[in-house]
């Protein structure tokens, strides 16, 4: 496993350092710590900064490589993520306000958006990590994401939690209510849900990790916060996804822009598979419904 780390040298990026550290040491991982400057002038004071954060960051056989670049970090960070390859990119995030779209640095957001390679932000004083939460809509997509939170989980002796959240359905679908509530039931079941849920347990439990599947109904943002509360959890998995069209990008979801601006802890904004075109079938389904209104 190869990590970035990324630093300003600053204290605010004390946490991305100590949480890409944690990681980094239990996982055997090669550590890169990536610094970048808009101006020359400030490169030497960077790099004196960096080589006190990468006495921090060793231990074990992790023996941190210090990058540094100049420009603007969002581009410079891409550029170090297209030139080399990495299974994680830590960064910090400062928080703004409460208000708005975005409530940390929109840097942030763009550079989830821009970069492959799945993004780590370093929320809150983490001191380690062994109960993670992931996010995960019950669709089959998330396969790479599962992959990585398995490597990560089975290396830090974490365990996982898979939260799967459904809106409250009428009173006529109770027996579906109970099903859902019965999780052995659910993950015995040949439903599309109790498959891919199933799936997802057996991928992480293959790699090493411990895992639990839960349910919950109502408002997805809501109970997701109730959870992380209820469950104290360190780390919060979600998603983006592969934007279709020539240039890539990546799409933040409205669900983990809010987990982002809200979290307490630490969010791992892990790669999902492509957006697939809608099947034909479904166009024209949807075709004809627009046209019978």
């Amino acid at each position: 496993m190869r990590i970035l780390i990324c630093s300003d040298g600053m204290p605010g990026s004390a946490p991305a350092t100590r949480l890409g550290g944690i990681i980094s040491r239990s996982a055997g991982a090669e550590a890169v710590l990536l610094g970048i400057v808009e101006q020359a002038i400030d490169e030497a004071p960077l790099r004196q900064a960096l080589e006190r954060e990468a006495e921090q960051l060793k231990g074990g056989s992790v023996e941190p490589r210090i990058v540094v670049r100049a420009g603007d970090p969002i581009r410079e960070i891409l550029n170090e993520t297209s030139e080399s390859t990495y299974d994680l990119v830590v960064i910090g995030a400062q928080h703004k306000g409460n208000s708005g779209l975005y409530w940390r640095s929109e840097k942030t957001y763009e550079l989830i958006k821009a970069i492959a390679p799945p993004v780590l932000v370093a929320i809150g004083e983490c001191e380690s990590l062994s109960r993670f939460l992931v996010c995960t809509g019950g669709r089959a997509f998330i396969d790479e994401a599962l992959k990585l939170t398995g490597r990560l989980a089975g290396a830090l002796g974490a365990s996982v939690t898979l939260l799967h959240v459904m809106a409250e359905p009428p009173a006529m679908y109770a027996d579906l209510v109970r099903l859902e509530e019965d999780l052995d039931r659910l993950l015995q079941s040949k439903s599309e849900l109790g498959t891919n849920l199933r799936k997802q347990k057996e991928t992480l439990e293959r790699l090493g990790a411990k895992a639990e599947v839960r349910i919950r109904h109502g408002i997805v943002l809501e109970q997701v916060f109730n959870e992380i509360r209820e469950g104290d959890y360190d780390l919060v998995v979600t998603g983006s996804s592969r934007a279709l069209g020539m240039v890539r990008h990546y799409i933040m979801g409205d669900l983990t822009r809010r987990i982002l601006n809200r979290a307490e802890c630490p969010i791992l904004v892990a790669r999902a598979g492509p957006i697939q075109p809608p099947s034909l079938w479904r166009r024209l389904k949807e075709t004809f419904a627009g046209s019978a209104q």
